[in-house]
Parts: structure tokens; C-alpha cells; sequence
């Protein structure tokens, strides 16, 4: 306890907890609407992506990777959902192929092009997460806030037609909902927590942050409300303890989330064996 009052008297360590729960928390939201729509690994294929996106950017010496890792994140995003319906390609064959194809065009890149005398160590870091959510300053702060506040509000003033969108949108078409406006809407929100997560847990695990809550909340709850609310309270509390276990015990911040996560989904698939769900 008091090695950890001594870590947060730094302001870095504090922005970092910060960070974390904000990310974990928008990525459990929008994490149960993919598993019920069976896109769970498409946070794994935009993350790949985001990555190859990234080097490119790296390349080119970009001032912030922002500036092209989030539209070309988005632009996928958007065509993963649509390719789901009414497409030779299925969603889960477009995200397989773009997943493997990002990756290896990305460090291929980064092998070709770039200056760096630790190439591995760089590839290394951004796929299974590195300090850097450890370095942040009090700008990139600032835009996670942001960019976080405008998830929670976009989909707590469209819950009802991001519920209705996961479950039927055939249906909801036929009652006058654009279904494709909603997915359009999902494809961008979920493109903005894969950015923000690189920096949290990597290119490689990101899509346990999003898919382990609301597995693990799926265990105990029966009711759609009911599982994004406990899947939002299991990721912010499993990355908060993560990131604490990680800054204590100098383990790798991505892979210590991961791991509270996974204890998190058993825990809560014993107690759904024994226990009635709860609505």
C-alpha cells in the first residue's frame, strides 16, 4: 500500500489509471453489441489494421499517427459491417484476410523503411502494449476525456436503436430504423476504442478488452441492460487492477489487464453454473 500512495504522487501514473478506465469502459459498451452480432474478433482484425496504419505513419514520420491510424481504421470498420450482409466475402473471412494481410504488410514496412535500430523491440511494443500509457501527457489525456465523453453520450442517447440494430435489423428496417446509419454509427465508435486501446493493452489483445466483459457478464446476467452494465463495471475494475498489479509488480500492462480479465470470466462462469442470472 504504500509503495502505491508513493506511484501516485506522480502525475503520469495518475493520467495513465485515468486513461485505462476510460478506455475500458467505452470498450466494454460497444464490446456486447459485437458478440451478439458475432463480430467478436473484429477488434482483433482493426487492431492489425491500425497497426499496419501505424507504420505507415511511422514511415512517413507523421507528426501524430492520429492523423491517418483513425480515418483508415474507421473506413475498415465500415466496410466489416457491411460486409456481413449481401456480400461474396462474410464478415468473419474480410476480417481474417485484412487481420493477417494489415499485420504482415505493417511489419514489413516497419522492417523496410524504418529507421530504427530496435525494430523488433517497436514491433514488439505495439502489439502486446509497452509503457507508453506510462508516458502520456496531459494533451493526449485531454483527447482520450474527449473522445471518451463522445462514446458514452453517442450510445446512451442511441441505446435503443443500437439494441434494436444488434438483435434485428432486418426488422428494424422494416419499421423505418436505417439499420445501415446504426452500423455506420458502431463501425466509428468501435474504430475509436481500437485507437485509444493500442496504447493501453496493444495491437494483439485489444480485442480481449473489448469481448472478455461481456462474456463474463453474459454468465450472470439475462437481460441486455444487465450485461452492458456489469460488463462496464468488470472492465473498469480489471483494468484498474491491472494497471495497479502491473505498475507494482513491473509486469507488461497489456498482458496483466488480459490476465484480470480472464480471472474476471471464470469467476463469473463458476458463479453462473451455481447461480440464478440476474436481470
Amino acid at each position: 500500500m504504500d509503495q502505491l500512495l508513493y506511484y501516485l504522487q506522480f502525475n503520469f501514473v495518475i493520467y495513465a489509471l485515468i486513461v485505462g478506465v476510460l478506455i475500458a469502459l467505452c470498450a466494454s459498451l460497444l464490446g456486447v453489441t459485437l458478440v451478439l452480432k458475432r463480430y467478436s474478433f473484429i477488434g482483433d482484425g482493426l487492431s492489425h489494421v491500425a497497426f499496419g496504419a501505424m507504420s505507415v505513419a511511422a514511415v512517413l514520420h507523421l507528426v501524430s499517427n492520429t492523423i491517418l491510424v483513425m480515418p483508415v481504421t474507421i473506413i475498415v470498420a465500415v466496410l466489416l459491417l457491411k460486409s456481413g450482409r449481401n456480400s461474396m466475402l462474410k464478415g468473419d473471412a474480410a476480417i481474417a484476410m485484412l487481420s493477417v494481410t494489415s499485420l504482415a504488410f505493417g511489419y514489413m514496412i516497419m522492417n523496410v523503411f524504418s529507421g530504427s535500430a530496435n525494430v523488433s523491440g517497436d514491433v514488439c511494443s505495439t502489439l502486446f502494449g509497452s509503457t507508453s500509457i506510462l508516458t502520456l501527457d496531459i494533451k493526449e489525456v485531454i483527447i482520450c476525456i474527449v473522445l471518451s465523453v463522445i462514446v458514452i453520450a453517442l450510445y446512451i442517447i442511441f441505446y435503443n436503436k443500437i439494441f434494436a440494430v444488434t438483435f434485428d435489423e432486418t426488422f428494424c428496417e422494416a419499421t423505418g430504423v436505417p439499420a445501415g446509419r446504426y452500423n455506420f454509427l458502431i463501425a466509428v465508435i468501435i474504430a475509436i476504442i481500437i485507437v485509444l486501446g493500442m496504447n493501453l493493452v496493444g495491437s494483439l489483445l485489444i480485442s480481449a478488452l473489448i469481448v472478455f466483459p461481456a462474456l463474463a457478464a453474459m454468465r450472470v446476467s439475462g437481460t441486455f441492460k444487465g450485461v452492458v452494465i456489469l460488463s462496464v463495471i468488470f472492465s473498469v475494475i480489471c483494468s484498474l487492477v491491472g494497471m495497479i498489479v502491473s505498475i507494482l509488480a513491473s509486469t507488461p500492462v497489456g498482458a496483466t489487464i488480459v490476465a484480470m480479465d480472464l480471472v474476471c470470466f471464470i469467476i463469473m462462469w463458476i458463479v453462473g453454473r451455481f447461480v440464478v442470472k440476474v436481470d
